[in-house]
């Protein structure tokens, strides 16, 4: 089994490059389901119904979110009609929304998705961790076949989160530094691990913000409003190879495409 898991989806760009890039994706790897996070997709800053549908009619089959999925308010509205829109499972249980979902691929073979969020330099959320450990032992029961978005700033909280669940899941990815990284590996329990899966959106920015924009905040410390960039957008991500019958990673890659202007 062949799983494609995208990095932040950022704004117009991103969604054009999952449209235009996400097709030869799927042969060129033989792909059998496709995740993305999609907290960013809406104008750079969370979701919005459009934008989730246009998404899911690209191919995508379960989005994941992150510190952002409130940015825009309608999500609060129909969060809840989307069973394959997830936001972190360990954010308050009086949120809406679920953290956590099992779907199929085109063959019939269960998949387990969950989505967490870090705690360093993070909004408040409870412990990623002992959330984790619960819900899994609960998926395990369901599926071998587990991946999961960790969406948060420290590195180390990644790595922590990655050999805490070795064995125990397929795949931990990393999301929302928008900066992928170099360090895919298999661990010794068979879990495929990430730090950060990249961004898919403008490469020419600041984490797909426009960089004056960006530096101007940072000579200032003064408020102003952000807008997306537009320059070298690319589709990033990471291909994992799983095996179906024992959930552990037998292959992980990872996903650099530039999109042609």
């Amino acid at each position: 089994m062949q799983i494609l898991f995208i990095g932040d989806i950022v704004g117009r760009p991103g969604r054009r490059a999952v449209r235009e890039l996400l097709p030869g994706l799927l042969k060129e790897h033989g792909v059998d389901l496709v995740i993305a996070n999609g907290e960013n997709a809406a104008a750079g800053f969370g979701i919005t119904r459009d934008t989730v549908d246009e998404l899911l009619e690209c191919g995508i089959h379960l989005l994941t979110t992150g510190n952002h999925v409130w940015d825009k308010k309608e999500v609060l509205g129909f969060i809840d009609e989307y069973p394959n829109l997830l936001r972190p499972a360990n954010f308050p249980e009086a949120c809406p929304g679920i953290g956590h979902a099992v779907i199929k691929t085109a063959g019939g073979l269960p998949v387990a998705v969950l989505n967490l969020a870090g705690r360093i330099f993070m909004h408040p959320a409870d412990c990623p961790f002992r959330v984790a450990k619960a819900l899994v032992e609960q998926l395990r029961r369901l599926t071998p076949v587990i991946l999961v978005d960790v969406h948060a700033e420290a590195t180390s909280e990644k790595q922590a989160m990655g050999w805490f669940l070795d064995g125990e899941v397929s795949a931990v990815f990393g999301t929302h530094t928008h900066v992928q990284t170099a360090d895919e590996i298999i661990l010794p329990g068979g879990t495929a691990y990430m730090s950060d899966a990249g961004m898919t959106g403008p490469h020419n920015s600041v984490i797909g913000i426009e960089k004056e924009m960006i530096i101007e905040r940072f000579l200032t410390g003064m408020p102003c409003r952000f807008e997306v960039a537009r320059g070298d957008v690319r589709l990033q991500g990471v291909v994992v190879g799983v095996d179906p019958q024992t959930g552990r990673a037998h292959s992980v890659k990872r996903v650099n495409l530039r999109l042609k202007e």
